[in-house]
């Protein structure tokens, strides 16, 4: 069995699932009931968004198990998603009923057309790395050797202002 760290956000209501943190709960069952085993899920949270949506988030990360490799959990996400209403050729951080992410693989890195694991932004993403500490704290980057507790930390300490260089 493979593990995966997934990381879950939508900041669109759903005409039959609700508000965004049940859109979490609905994507978790779909999930589910895809043949994933949901081992654990983190509390939602609410998070700034970026770029130009002015909605704020739902987020949250569960860990899974399942038979399938990184391709496949990829084409299953894209799936769901789609089922819940997203489309291809959206505005890049624009506002979404659901984005499933897939951040982290039991197996290491992974590398194929469309897909890089570990995510290549998530040690930046306090809305991914908040909810993954709760459920994996001790889950480490294959890249860093660093733990999610330990990113979490990183990512929230205040970080200098950048000055123009002196002439």
């Amino acid at each position: 069995m493979q593990r995966y760290l997934i990381a879950l956000g939508s900041n669109v209501r759903h005409h039959r699932h609700g508000a965004p943190k049940q859109v979490l709960g609905a994507a978790l069952e779909v999930l589910g009931k895809a043949g994933l085993k949901i081992k654990r899920a983190a509390p939602v949270i609410s998070s700034t968004p970026l770029g130009p949506s002015r909605r704020r988030y739902a987020n949250s990360a569960a860990l899974v198990k399942t038979q399938l490799l990184p391709d496949e959990l990829l084409a299953l996400l894209k799936a769901v998603e789609r089922q819940f209403g997203r489309r291809r050729g959206g505005r890049r951080w624009g506002s979404r009923v659901l984005d499933l992410d897939l951040v982290l693989w039991s197996g290491g890195a992974w590398s194929s057309p469309g897909l890089t694991v570990p995510h290549v932004e998530f040690r930046e993403r306090g809305f991914v790395l908040d909810p993954a500490a709760r459920i994996v704290p001790g889950w480490r980057d294959p890249l860093t050797g660093l733990t999610i507790r330990q990113l979490a930390v990183r990512q929230r300490r205040p970080r200098p202002v950048r000055t123009a260089a002196r002439q």
